[in-house]
């Protein structure tokens, strides 16, 4: 496509032979119908299973599908951030393969960026009236106490740091995401200090989001190292400042 893309979406993937495909047809099919050049680009984070052949079929129907293979599992934040530097668009989002959120939520986090927002995130927490959230008790109540914790840690203004939809003007993509750290879960969290640290305008709005069964993200398995990846975080920021 020789058009430089109005949109960039990066959609991580690690063993998403199932989840991915319909999503990635949603996302071809909304981008599609709004006529803007745009690009998709899949980020395979060393899967073992048959998602890259997955996405090759739809890349050979669709050219402004990208996929770019890690080659080795590294975490979903080396992921998004291979993604968005690689990406072209002047604006650009990043997507969880799950599809939890459907890309025509888009349409809440776009009036965001075109009033000024340099970064716009959906948000599970939010109260509005307009959207529903779907999800098991267990997982809403360790996302209560996950935000309690991120909100002490340096992100008060931020009710959901870890919904997977985030957009980003092309300057501050590039920007933070060249200096992310952070490989594993936690990425957003170490983004969107970084995002406050550099006086970035952060804007958050309530989205539509519904659980997908076979979740990579563990309350016990993976909490305890989500902490210490967010603490490092925080104390990298603070010596650089």
């Amino acid at each position: 496509m020789s058009d430089t893309p109005r949109w960039s979406v990066v959609v991580p993937a690690f063993n998403e032979a199932c989840r991915l495909p319909p999503y990635l047809d949603e996302i071809v099919a909304y981008f599609e119908g709004r006529g803007d050049p745009y690009e998709v680009i899949v980020v395979d984070d060393g899967s073992t299973d048959d998602t890259v052949a997955r996405v090759e079929h739809v890349r050979c129907a669709h050219p402004p599908v990208r996929l770019l293979r890690l080659g080795e599992n590294r975490g979903k934040g080396a992921a998004v951030r291979a993604g968005m530097l690689a990406a072209r668009g002047h604006y650009r989002l990043f997507a969880d393969a799950d599809g939890a959120t459907r890309i025509g939520e888009l349409k809440r986090l776009e009036p965001l960026l075109m009033g000024g927002a340099d970064l716009a995130i959906g948000s599970r927490a939010q109260p509005d009236a307009g959207v529903s959230v779907v999800a098991l008790p267990h997982r809403v109540a360790a996302g209560r106490v996950f935000n309690w914790l991120v909100a002490r840690l340096g992100l008060p203004e931020v009710s959901d740091s870890q919904c997977g939809f985030k957009a980003f003007t092309a300057a501050a993509a590039a920007d933070l995401f060249a200096r992310l750290s952070t490989r594993g879960f936690a990425f957003d969290v170490e983004l969107l200090l970084l995002a406050r640290a550099a006086g970035y305008r952060i804007a958050e709005a309530a989205v539509n989001w519904t659980d997908q069964p076979g979740s990579k993200v563990g309350v016990l398995k993976d909490g305890p190292g989500m902490l210490w990846q967010i603490l490092r975080a925080r104390r990298r920021i603070v010596r650089r400042s």
